[in-house]
């Protein structure tokens, strides 16, 4: 049996006896929504991504009467915490399998960080992909096609990292709407 003093100053305990005041069809439509956003999010910078499904995940296990393992949990959360390292990491290391040098690494890692403040769209897509090319161009500016051949490996690495975040996200929403549905 449990302590009840760690038990009740335990954080999913606390969620799960607020979320048990909602009504579980309630839950399940916040949930749905949350992970549905966090697919999206892993396309639109301005969304936290898979950091919104996690979310939807923890408030569908802890909120309703789910016997959903925490196998689950545990196994999502930690997809979740390789694909923000690895969307920061992938661009830079193939950048340099498409011949960039350490200059363009850099580069893509500033720009990516740059151009998350811009006020446009895709503001850090632009920012990485001008990061490779401008540290490439620093480094030797006189072989402009290297430069484009880092930038599209960075391009490369992006759509594999946005890629991996994708599918961690649409398997955490197949993962809840079986278990809605009682089939796993």
């Amino acid at each position: 049996m449990r302590s009840g003093f760690f038990f009740k100053s335990h954080f999913f305990y606390i969620l799960h006896r607020q979320l048990k005041k909602m009504d579980t069809a309630l839950i399940n439509i916040l949930c749905l929504i949350l992970l549905i956003i966090g697919i999206l999010g892993t396309f639109l910078p301005v969304l936290p991504g898979l950091l919104l499904s996690i979310c939807g995940l923890l408030i569908y296990k802890f909120g309703t009467d789910s016997d959903l393992p925490m196998i689950y949990i545990w196994a999502f959360g930690i997809l979740t915490a390789i694909s923000v390292v690895l969307s920061y990491v992938i661009p830079a290391k193939t950048t340099k399998k498409y011949g960039g040098t350490r200059w363009g690494s850099i580069g893509s890692v500033i720009g990516t960080i740059v151009g998350m403040f811009l006020p446009i769209p895709l503001g850090f897509l632009i920012g990485m992909f001008a990061g490779v090319f401008i540290g490439e161009l620093l480094h030797d500016s006189k072989d402009m096609n290297k430069a484009l051949r880092s930038t599209k490996g960075a391009f490369i690495g992006f759509i594999y990292g946005t890629g991996f975040s994708f599918v961690v996200g649409v398997a955490m929403f197949l993962v809840v709407v079986l278990d809605m549905l009682n089939i796993i």
